[in-house]
């Protein structure tokens, strides 16, 4: 002992004091780590995806936060932990195995491309964790790690064409499929020519043009429209993604191109999107979603006031022009879904709290109760289409009196179509209406 004190300046008695403060700080440490659950938040911040997902990371720290407020989960806060796979989709892959492996996470909320949730999904399901997806999508995919909380195509793509279809939508007769040149806009867009030829749509009156991410320079594309369009009533069905959206709708007015002519749907485009950008030569362009943030309900109105003063609180950049959107709601279903699941279950624990989202239902801001699908994982979400107003909100046109089940697997794709179980044709929604909310 008296050599151990000589040659370290103190006695073998000090150090394992000393180890044993080390080890009960160690102990602590954890504990106070279990006293909270942690949950991650994967979407890019920067990049060309970030003009989109920034308002999802933000809607969700929202819900976390007034989770927190009333108390947390099991007795625990829940602690957001925040990555930016900044629009990289290998990148997506690398931060969700950081946030399953190293976090530890009990579940991720994120993604907007399905190029990324294509990234990731080998990731969940190699490691079994659960993720939120909060975007439209193209379907023709299940996995037992996602949940999908946005629309399938049943629930916006085919609706909305069969709206442009009929004599209120204009009666198109030729279709311009104008997207991103990625999975979604591709996949959705083989459903649609699938669709179109079994309406008697013939090949030569299909005009199909793909752009790359970031894409900026339309004048050619838009000038190609007008002269496809020439003839025949004509409707363009839009999946371009991300801020590509800008120099699109700014080439549209730039050209005239209004809605009277030529109309336009998008999948893509809500209320965020149009933020930036002059809406007025856009008034009656029209989007297929399952939510606007003109919705006149009382659970909207509770929403958009709970999300302007969690913007005015953080000093979000926008500040009072922040708005609502549909995948901003899917995100804030999807987090109330998995919280009511964990009460449920008693646990966090992954096999269990799977298990018990199935039937978990939330009164959405959409007004409607929305069921999460035990068997296919995805949501009953209703259908609305609006046209865009000069102010950069929508004005519903068109709607589902209420939610439809979700399709997963396409039944005009001959592949696909054998997948196709319990489904019926167009969509499950009793009497549909026209009806303004």
């Amino acid at each position: 002992m008296n050599y151990f004190k000589s040659k370290y300046g103190f006695s073998l008695f000090n150090f394992k004091f000393l180890v044993l403060a080390f080890l009960l700080f160690v102990v602590s440490a954890t504990a106070q780590a279990a006293d909270t659950i942690k949950v991650g938040v994967l979407h890019s911040l920067s990049g060309t995806m970030a003009i989109s997902e920034t308002s999802l990371k933000d809607v969700a720290l929202m819900a976390i936060e007034e989770i927190n407020a009333k108390g947390g989960l099991l007795g625990k806060k829940i602690e957001p932990v925040v990555v930016d796979p900044a629009s990289d989709w290998p990148l997506f892959a690398e931060k969700a195995r950081e946030l399953i492996q190293k976090h530890k996470v009990a579940v991720t909320f994120g993604c907007w491309t399905s190029v990324s949730r294509k990234s990731v999904l080998p990731v969940f399901e190699e490691l079994n964790g659960l993720l939120f997806y909060p975007v439209q999508y193209e379907g023709e995919e299940s996995s037992y790690n996602i949940f999908y909380t946005g629309a399938a195509p049943n629930q916006q793509a085919i609706p909305a064409v069969e709206y442009l279809m009929s004599e209120d939508g204009g009666g198109a007769k030729r279709w311009v499929l104008l997207g991103t040149d990625y999975v979604y806009p591709r996949t959705t867009n083989k459903i649609l020519n699938y669709f179109l030829k079994s309406k008697g749509v013939a090949k030569k009156d299909i005009m199909e043009t793909y752009t790359p991410f970031g894409h900026s320079d339309y004048q050619t594309i838009v000038a190609d429209i007008k002269k496809f369009a020439a003839g025949k009533p004509t409707a363009v069905v839009s999946t371009i993604n991300g801020d590509s959206n800008v120099p699109f709708y700014k080439e549209l007015g730039n050209q005239g191109l209004k809605a009277e002519d030529i109309p336009v749907v998008a999948f893509s485009v809500g209320e965020e999107e149009l933020r930036g950008i002059d809406a007025k030569p856009l008034v009656g362009h029209l989007a297929a979603w399952n939510y606007f943030m003109s919705v006149k309900t009382p659970e909207n109105k509770a929403f958009i006031k709970k999300w302007n003063a969690y913007v005015k609180k953080n000093k979000l950049p926008g500040g009072s022009k922040r708005v609502t959107n549909d995948p901003m709601e899917a995100t804030y279903i999807g987090i109330k879904m998995w919280a009511q699941a964990v009460e449920q279950a008693g646990t966090t624990d992954i096999d269990a709290v799977r298990q018990a989202i199935g039937g978990q239902t939330v009164n959405s801001p959409s007004g409607f109760k929305i069921t999460m699908d035990a068997k296919n994982h995805h949501l009953h979400k209703p259908v609305v289409i609006g046209e865009i107003q000069a102010d950069g909100q929508f004005e519903v046109v068109w709607k589902t009196d209420g939610p439809i089940r979700a399709q997963a697997w396409s039944p005009f794709i001959p592949e696909s179509s054998k997948k196709v179980a319990d489904w019926t044709y167009p969509w499950v929604c009793g009497n549909c209406t026209k009806a303004k909310f």
